[in-house]
């Protein structure tokens, strides 16, 4: 069992946090952090690079290459004990052959922590991955880190990890005390990088102050061709201060494809590598120059094998993302797609703990 720390230093180091009540914007400065050594020597990654035939970005803090496209796992990989899950493992490995070695999950997944880390033990591919993980937590007061040292301790069992390779503030969730958390967490050794997520656009202002604060190594944000909000600050912030950025939504949990139905894909992509939508839609993210990864994910194999199709091919160009753009706008059905319900036509799939629990709590209110 991992017990808390209260040495004097470590307890200096979180109860800084309290500066939210006191209007103090809380940064790595004000923590007794020197923004310009973080992250520390310890970040550096022992991780093999990616395979050579597929596309890579660089992790502007530590130096390293990460594949441009990583498996999400919100949803897909929830499922109830008992249901199948040979399709999950199957979507994993076909991620992997592909030359992905990016996975970002989360405990908010339902069973996407465990699915996915039995396979990729199974597998044997567990230590050869950048793993991308999230703390969802609060606490009994202001400090309080019982409640997320058994979040991580429960991540560690469920995924077989003894450190994560990224630890992100999950939609911003008790930021001011969690950020704080997550950069002493790394000082010890137990991540090697902070970030913060959200996948709505309300947030990118918020998401743009933890940047602009010193306080993280990555943002996780919403981005698609139909949604680009993220262009007008968070990208920008990131840039200026060498911040990486993973991108999730990036097919919009399956609206963009609802609105291409029964269209041809446009000859002029085909000269990038692009052979299907899924790999148009992905591949307008990964070339955006902000971004160091686009999260993907899929329940369905033949989906995954679409995807892991946007690793190669050269990327498009500014000029190339404006076309592309520009041929999606003249179809009526794209400028609908935020009035559509997240995965239209699969209402009955993923029917893990997270969707069970949202009908359950419908009808409850309904009564």
């Amino acid at each position: 069992m991992i017990t808390p720390d209260f040495s004097p230093a470590r307890r200096k180091l979180l109860q800084t946090s309290i500066g939210m009540a006191t209007s103090v914007p809380l940064t790595l400065s004000s923590l007794g952090i020197n923004a310009q050594s973080v992250p520390p020597a310890s970040a550096k990654s022992a991780l093999p690079p990616p395979p050579a035939d597929v596309l890579t970005k660089t992790i502007a803090r530590t130096g390293e290459s990460v594949s441009a496209l990583g498996l999400g796992t919100f949803l897909t990989f929830d499922a109830l004990p008992g249901q199948p899950r040979d399709n999950l493992r199957e979507v994993v490995k076909r991620y992997w052959d592909g030359g992905v070695r990016l996975l970002d999950t989360s405990p908010l997944c339902g069973s996407g922590e465990t699915n996915v880390g039995d396979f990729i033990t199974g597998l044997g591919i567990n230590a050869q991955l950048f793993m991308a993980n999230k703390l969802w937590t609060t606490g009994d007061y202001l400090t309080d880190e019982s409640h997320a040292n058994r979040s991580f301790e429960q991540s560690q069992l469920r995924l077989w990890r003894h450190r994560f390779d990224l630890m992100q503030c999950h939609s911003i969730v008790n930021a001011e005390s969690v950020l704080p958390l997550l950069n002493a967490w790394r000082k010890e050794g137990r991540t090697r990088l902070v970030g913060v997520t959200h996948h709505e656009s309300d947030y990118h202002n918020l998401l743009a102050q933890w940047i602009d604060r010193g306080m993280v190594d990555f943002v996780q944000v919403n981005y698609s061709i139909f949604n680009r909000h993220a262009e007008q600050r968070v990208f920008p912030a990131a840039q200026q201060h060498g911040v990486g950025v993973l991108v999730n939504m990036a097919m919009e949990k399956g609206r963009l494809h609802r609105a291409v139905e029964g269209q041809q894909l446009p000859a002029f992509v085909r000269e990038y590598g692009i052979e299907n939508w899924a790999q148009y839609f992905l591949k307008f993210v990964m070339s955006h120059p902000a971004v160091t990864c686009c999260l993907s994910s899929t329940a369905n194999p033949d989906h995954a094998a679409e995807n892991v199709g946007a690793l190669r091919g050269p990327l498009p160009d500014a000029a190339v993302r404006e076309r592309m753009l520009r041929h999606l706008e003249q179809l009526p059905a794209f400028n609908q797609i935020a009035s559509e319900p997240w995965y239209p036509g699969k209402e009955q799939h993923y029917q893990g703990f997270i969707r069970r629990g949202q009908a359950s709590l419908r009808s409850r209110n309904s009564l």
